[in-house]
């Protein structure tokens, strides 16, 4: 019998599977996307969390004395107060007020405490309001910082990447996803091209600020990650929000993949490098399932 001893234990190694009914047209050509609701809080951001934390309390920096401290859009949030709960230290977040009230009772059930910012100003607004509280108490806190984190992008470098060359037989030659604190792309770019320098690397963003991509960033207009390397990508591609909605129907009525509307922009942009090619293995991430966005996205 497999008993795993820790939650932690849960992160990592999600499926991946290839997308078949939407991405017909384009064979020979193959399209996978890693199926990251698999973690245990539901999300791609259990590995950059984890990371942070497990780092954070090996250094010191956190302890039962102290509250995890950081801006989310959510699902990071979530990574942090499952991981709070389970370890035995306290979370407090800032978030867009506007997040999908689906996010804000899984933190409330956490125990997770909140404070909400300027829905207009989107992430942004957030990590402007958290270095305030930071600012007024420092002791009080362990500012996790995602956006400024190397734990974060770190994660992916020896998970993610590593599990994309081991579950396509080191044959990907693309690898497509979206930016948001940019840790994905870049920890997950940065191994892939070690592996085999030829693979190319897409990153996704927002065709504008105000979009309905939620956890993505328009970098132009963003307050920019300083994990962000714009030098990783030999491509940046904008997504309408119109085009991820869509294909998060498509993928949902042809493919039987309920995911967020982040994970339809991600297979939207897969699908467009897909299309260029002649051949290939595209693989691209779905950050988490749609579970989160019901009260916003659900159509009869």
């Amino acid at each position: 019998m497999h008993i795993l001893s820790s939650l932690p234990a849960l992160i990592g190694n999600t499926p991946l599977i290839r997308l078949n009914t939407v991405a017909a047209h384009i064979a020979p050509v193959e399209v996978y996307a890693k199926a990251e609701w698999f973690n245990p809080s539901g999300s791609v951001k259990d590995r950059a969390a984890w990371n942070i934390v497990r780092t954070a309390l090996e250094d010191g920096r956190l302890s039962p004395d102290k509250r995890l401290l950081d801006a989310t859009s959510g699902n990071m949030g979530i990574a942090y107060a499952m991981l709070g709960a389970a370890l035995g230290f306290d979370v407090t977040l800032c978030m867009p007020a506007n997040v999908s009230p689906e996010r804000k009772v899984i933190l409330h059930a956490y125990g997770a405490e909140t404070i909400h910012t300027d829905p207009m100003a989107g992430s942004d607004g957030a990590i402007e309001r958290v270095r305030e509280v930071y600012a007024a108490a420092p002791n009080q806190y362990f500012y996790a910082n995602q956006y400024d984190n190397d734990a974060n992008w770190q994660a992916h470098y020896r998970g993610t990447a590593e599990e994309i060359w081991r579950q396509t037989d080191g044959r990907v030659t693309h690898f497509v996803t979206g930016l948001g604190t940019s840790g994905t792309f870049v920890g997950t770019a940065r191994r892939l091209r070690e592996l085999n320098p030829a693979i190319q690397c897409v990153s996704l963003q927002p065709e504008s600020p105000l979009n309905a991509i939620e956890g993505w960033k328009h970098m132009p207009t963003a307050i920019k990650p300083s994990i962000y390397d714009a030098d990783i990508a030999d491509e940046n591609l904008e997504i309408e929000s119109e085009a991820a909605q869509e294909m998060t129907r498509r993928l949902a009525r042809e493919d039987g993949l309920f995911v967020s509307p982040s994970a339809g922009a991600a297979a939207a942009g897969a699908l467009r490098v897909a299309a260029s090619l002649r051949a290939g293995i595209v693989v691209t991430i779905f950050a988490d399932a749609g579970y989160k966005y019901l009260s916003e996205y659900a159509r009869p």
